[in-house]
């Protein structure tokens, strides 16, 4: 009998990243929980952000994602209700030679709120999952299927 409210640690493998703080005092990235999907990624320095203003909020960070994958960077769940702030591109990618001595992973956020927005260095704003990039070659062909779906939208709203 499996106990369902154990930890599965053997369930999630464990990949190392290098890493590089461009300051010392930044903390490195962690997991909310045990469980969590992605690791927080915060604000080395303070932002102010006018309604309707993208900014790059730097992480202070630079980390070098194996070759095969990339760096997925999406906002953490709370980041628009509580501090009206969106990830501006939806989401961040960061390829595996974007890891160069200053190739600092920044979070570009949109303020959604009517208001100024204050991030201060420490806030979290989004979350980080190391992803395969598989890498593709294409057949050109003349046909795909005989039957199609109806086009986008076609199975509703």
């Amino acid at each position: 009998m499996v106990n369902v409210g154990a930890r599965r640690d053997w369930y999630a493998p464990r990949m190392r990243l290098k890493i590089r703080r461009l300051d010392s005092t930044i903390p490195l990235p962690t997991y909310g929980t045990d469980e969590a999907a992605g690791f927080d990624l915060a604000a080395s320095q303070d932002v102010r952000l006018a309604p309707g203003q993208i900014a790059l909020v730097r992480t202070g960070l630079v980390i070098e994602v194996p070759s095969g994958h990339f760096l997925a960077i999406f906002a953490r769940s709370s980041t628009p209700l509580k501090r009206g702030l969106l990830v501006a591109n939806g989401v961040g990618v960061l390829d595996p030679d974007y890891c160069g001595p200053n190739d600092e992973v920044m979070v570009q956020v949109l303020n959604i709120s009517g208001a100024e927005v204050l991030v201060k260095r420490g806030d979290r704003l989004a979350q980080g999952i190391v992803l395969p990039a598989p890498r593709v070659s294409w057949q050109e062909v003349s046909d795909i299927r005989e039957v199609t779906r109806g086009g986008f939208g076609a199975t509703g709203v």
